[in-house]
């Protein structure tokens, strides 16, 4: 079965094909990968111009490169992971710990509290065309963002709490804030500082969605190869932070997992490190003498289920369906140990973590009772998933729960795309299964909730329940934790919110996983394994 990853959808209409991976995921779904065999010549390039610490690095991503290169649009996992080496922001987060550190800016706000953020940009940061950065670049950014007639995935991230962005002057800006929100310290990541001279251009923003990418960040791209490749070059006038280690580097998109994990194994490796590791080849590659590290965190299978179609307009048939999954043998037998039922829509590490008031483990006897409650006999249900492989492998636990409570269950996995198209033309469905994880974009709970539940949110569009009572309360309370400024009571809020996402589980996790990642500890040091897709370069180098 091939891997094929859905990148989360973004925020807004018409948007998920265009601009997230999951169009780049699915469509790298042909035969004979380019980047596995015949893509261009740069694609199988793994010494790049010398030996020793000149040599190319090479790396293996496990999800499309041809979704939108747009900072503020995309949700590629391939694109993400590497417009952080091409772009900065005014502030960048460490990709494990998340904690922010002065990127484009000179330091850190020292009030979080504060409705005012006033930053001075790095003296002498250029753009890749070497163009200076300026404060006008910076506006230029954040009034796309917040423009309310520009329809942006990023919007979601600002919004809501970010009134405006000014000029000072030449090399100074100032944000200010509707109201105290310490969180948007971190999510200034979110908002990748583009050249205003390049992107203001007639057709600047396609040629973006399309790969085109001019930042300040430590590399530059150097060439763009859509289902093949992405290549890198050091940046010789960087003169932020994070330093680059390697001359270039060469990203190849490899999203079969078979021949990814060829790529990097055995003598003759082609790639120094590849994410997205099968768990069924971990083993073998551990004793090949690479580093194998999983990173736990918020992805995960989810269930979603159309409101508008009988009986799951029910919350007691939500509910059933989740009751009779056999949880532990999911994550035993199609995880491999790899990952823990969930317990909360967020993950068990999350700083925002409560377990939830309703959790779903295995009580078949529960949901046949439910069912009944529910007047419901004779169901039949047919479940649209996407066919990434280790949701493919968690289906038969689903289909022989169900089974089991004589829910006569049928499978239809398909690419991400078809599953998606089918959404967006507002298609008839049932229960959708798919994956998500909204780490990619931060670990604060009120940005993860806000991702998946909204009013004009993309998601509460296809669950078709947006406009039902107990969604329309659950919404003010977001908002309303949202600007709440006591940091315990907001974390209370948002808990309290997220058991009433948890009782209704019309979007919910079944189980949260790992993702894993390999890499040749004799030649890279400084590697650290994501809980999310993609790689972070920025502090690692040649051992």
């Amino acid at each position: 079965m091939r891997d094929v990853t859905h990148d989360v959808p973004a925020l807004h209409r018409r948007s998920f094909l265009k601009y997230t991976g999951a169009l780049s995921a699915a469509a790298a779904v042909s035969a004979s990968l380019s980047a596995c065999s015949s893509g261009p010549e740069s694609t199988n390039d793994t010494g790049g111009g010398g030996g020793g610490t000149d040599r190319t690095l090479t790396a293996v991503i496990g999800y499309g490169n041809d979704g939108s290169w747009d900072p503020t649009q995309t949700a590629s996992a391939f694109a993400m992971a590497g417009n952080h080496h091409i772009y900065e922001g005014l502030l960048d987060t460490d990709p494990i710990s998340r904690e922010p550190y002065a990127a484009l800016a000179t330091q850190v706000p020292a009030d979080p509290n504060s409705t005012s953020w006033r930053f001075t940009l790095r003296a002498g940061a250029k753009f890749h065309d070497g163009k200076p950065v300026a404060a006008d670049d910076v506006v230029f950014v954040f009034d796309r963002i917040l423009d309310p007639k520009t329809q942006t995935l990023a919007k979601g991230f600002f919004a809501s709490w970010l009134k405006e962005v000014r000029k000072i002057d030449a090399q100074n800006v100032e944000l200010v804030l509707k109201f105290p929100f310490p969180d948007g310290i971190s999510r200034l990541t979110l908002a990748k500082i583009m050249p205003r001279h390049v992107f203001s251009q007639p057709g600047a923003w396609d040629d973006a969605i399309k790969g085109k990418a001019i930042g300040s960040g430590p590399y530059r791209q150097t060439a763009h190869h859509p289902k093949s490749n992405t290549t890198f070059e050091a940046f010789t006038d960087y003169n932020g932070p994070r330093k680059p280690a390697f001359r270039k580097m060469n990203w190849l998109t490899i999203v079969d997992a078979a021949p990814r994990v060829a790529r990097i194994s055995g003598a003759s490796a082609g790639a120094q490190i590849s994410d997205n590791i099968p768990y069924a080849n971990i083993t073998q590659l551990e004793k090949s003498g690479l580093t194998v590290a999983g990173g736990a965190g918020m992805n995960n299978l989810f269930l979603m289920f159309n409101t508008r179609h009988k009986p799951f307009d029910d919350v007691r048939v939500r509910q059933a369906l989740h009751y009779a999954i056999d949880t532990e043998k999911m994550v035993q037998v199609a995880l491999k140990g790899h990952g823990k039922p969930s317990s909360s829509f967020l993950n068990e590490s999350n700083p925002g973590y409560r377990r939830a008031k309703t959790v779903y483990d295995y009580d078949p006897d529960r949901a046949k009772a439910l069912l009944k409650e529910a007047g419901v006999t004779g169901l039949k249900v047919n479940i649209l998933a996407v066919n990434v492989s280790w949701i493919v492998d968690c289906l038969p636990t689903i289909k022989s729960s169900w089974d089991a409570i004589g829910v006569q269950t049928t499978l239809e996995p398909q690419e991400t795309t078809a599953v998606f198209t089918k959404m967006d033309q507002k298609q008839d469905y049932q229960v959708v299964a798919a994956a998500s994880n909204p780490n990619q974009f931060g670990l604060d709970a009120d940005l993860i909730m806000h991702y998946n539940y909204g009013p004009t949110n993309l998601w509460m569009q296809y669950t078709r329940w947006a406009d039902n009572s107990v969604a329309e309360q659950l919404f003010k309370d977001m908002d309303q934790a949202t600007r709440e400024p006591d940091p315990d009571r907001k974390k209370t809020m948002v808990q309290d919110y997220i058991d009433v996402v948890a009782e209704q589980a019309v979007l919910y996790p079944v189980v949260h996983n790992e993702l894993i990642t390999a890499w040749n500890p004799k030649l890279l040091a400084g590697i650290r394994a994501q809980p999310y897709p993609g790689i972070n370069l920025l502090q690692a180098k040649w051992s």
